[in-house]
């Protein structure tokens, strides 16, 4: 059996497309959702969400920014404020966000607690897509 998984923004759908394993990046942690299932719903972090098509084919990246996902009976639908598919990331242009990001994130002051949620979200979302597009951190 498989699993009908959709990635849905506000924008677009990312993902409409069967699938025989998926990993979601929840606020708890990695999760694998294969079908039969139990039914739930979850927050989703920014990360790097992966999906197997079927077991010939490699496994697909897409950078996720946040949202929540529902398992119901085979069917996984995730949406998003915003997702990316991996192979549509130039793998350069994500690595020199990523640098930047970080770079952005180690010169906040500790004191500035605003400047440094908002420069952990952006070194998030940069290490989700340089990730997506195949870059190791």
């Amino acid at each position: 059996m498989t699993l009908t998984v959709r990635v849905i923004s506000p924008d677009k759908t990312v993902w409409d497309s069967e699938a025989d394993e998926v990993i979601l990046p929840s606020t708890t942690g990695q999760l694998g959702v294969l079908s039969g299932h139990a039914p739930m719903l979850t927050a989703l972090d920014i990360g790097v969400m992966r999906v197997r098509a079927n077991k010939s084919a490699g496994w697909q990246a897409i950078a996720l920014l946040g949202g929540f996902a529902e398992v119901d009976q085979d069917e996984v639908t995730i949406l998003v404020n915003s997702a990316e598919r991996g192979d549509k990331i130039n793998l350069e242009e994500a690595r020199t966000a990523f640098n930047t990001a970080q770079s952005g994130l180690n010169q906040v002051s500790a004191d500035d607690r605003k400047a440094q949620f908002q420069a952990n979200q952006a070194f998030k979302r940069a290490r989700a897509r340089f990730q997506a597009a195949g870059g190791s951190v």
